[in-house]
């Protein structure tokens, strides 16, 4: 059991590094709190909310990746290496895709309720 709580000890501690180390990490933080308060207010159905927990996982993941990757490439090749850039490149498109999938997923859910709200307001 100690060796249970141990291994959540070093996960939070890898979440932490990244949470302090990382302003992306923190950016994509603050959408993620935005979309929950937005999700609150507007009253997402459970089905919305599985669709905003799935883009908010895979954005935070694919980001704790690519800083994993980033991180482990300039360990293995600290001078300029072609291929190298191509690794990085490769795994920051990985989150930029991630994050253009929440963002389509976030104004299919919550545009239309806020244009609703707008318009409900005039």
């Amino acid at each position: 059991m100690k060796k249970l709580i141990r291994s959540f000890g070093y996960a939070f501690k890898g979440v932490a590094y990244a949470t302090t180390s990382q302003l992306n990490f923190r950016i994509h933080l603050g959408a993620t709190l935005t979309a929950v308060i937005m999700g609150f207010v507007l009253h997402i159905s459970t089905g919305e909310w599985q669709w905003v927990a799935i883009s908010i996982a895979l954005v935070l993941v694919t980001e704790i990746f690519n800083t994993m990757i980033e991180t482990l490439v300039d360990l293995v090749s600290p001078g300029y290496n072609e291929k190298a850039g191509h690794i990085k490149d490769m795994s920051a498109g990985a989150v930029v895709i991630a994050a253009l999938f929440a963002l389509i997923t976030g104004l299919m859910i919550f545009l239309p309720k806020l244009l609703l709200l707008i318009n409900h307001a005039a």
